[in-house]
């Protein structure tokens, strides 16, 4: 039900992070008669996975990953494992199986890649289990997510917090530097050349930080600056032009 990782250490503090847990624990507070139900939602990157994995870990949450080829079996079965439950053969006595465990031990349920359900027209069956359960449900997804839910009023109305995963600020890069560059320095062009080229993802800044560091120990420096990458370049996220040869 948890992931065993360093997410305690070095992910906290990330505004990301702490927004979600802000969602979390407005959910588990909320007055009586209040939706349970959120949203956590914004690009590709920005370190929502991130967040879901921590929250899982602190709050012992349920987080289940949903795979683009997974039908509503498949959803119910990858949570009840979660849970360390037997599943039942058919979906209706699944789905009343993980309402009964998550009330009975008040586990929240997180769902990552939420925007498959939505595609795949199986968003309602995450109705049935929160309606099952009334524990917090919070589903996470693309920068869409918000309105696409919005065709489908029964989960719309459930919503009681909707988040938006905004770009890293100064705060957070200076924390993953700290984190993914122990030992070394890194010059002001090269850190200003890494926040250009990540545009606030999350992912893309780990990915340059671990570029800096390979390079440093490649080098044998303690400090790099920009041109010490040479060819290797930063990583922007977009796909290189087409070669063309001879």
């Amino acid at each position: 039900m948890t992931q065993s990782s360093q997410l305690h250490n070095t992910l906290a503090p990330l505004r990301n992070v702490m927004s979600f847990m802000t969602m979390l624990q407005r959910l588990e507070d909320r007055s009586s008669g209040l939706p349970g139900m959120g949203c956590f939602y914004g690009p590709s990157g920005f370190g929502k996975t991130m967040a879901s994995i921590f929250a899982a870990n602190q709050r012992r949450a349920c987080l289940v990953q949903v795979k683009s080829v997974w039908t509503q079996k498949a959803l119910c079965e990858a949570i009840l494992e979660e849970l360390g439950v037997k599943p039942e053969k058919v979906i209706y006595r699944m789905v009343d199986q993980i309402g009964q465990v998550l009330a009975q031990e008040n586990i929240p349920l997180i769902i990552d890649e939420a925007d498959f359900l939505v595609k795949k027209k199986m968003i309602e069956i995450v109705r049935d289990i929160y309606e099952a359960s009334f524990v917090p449900v919070i589903l996470i997804g693309e920068e869409a997510l918000p309105g696409k839910l919005r065709q489908w009023e029964r989960i719309n109305s459930r919503m009681l917090e909707r988040v938006a995963a905004e770009p890293l600020d100064e705060q957070d890069f200076a924390l993953l530097m700290g984190i993914r560059c122990k030992g070394v320095t890194l010059e002001p062009d090269l850190q200003a050349a890494i926040k250009a080229a990540s545009r606030g993802s999350a992912r893309l800044i780990v990915n340059n930080l671990d570029t800096a560091q390979l390079c440093a120990r490649t080098l044998g420096k303690s400090a790099i600056s920009l041109s010490d990458l040479d060819r290797k370049g930063l990583h922007d996220g977009k796909a290189p032009d087409m070669r063309r040869f001879g």
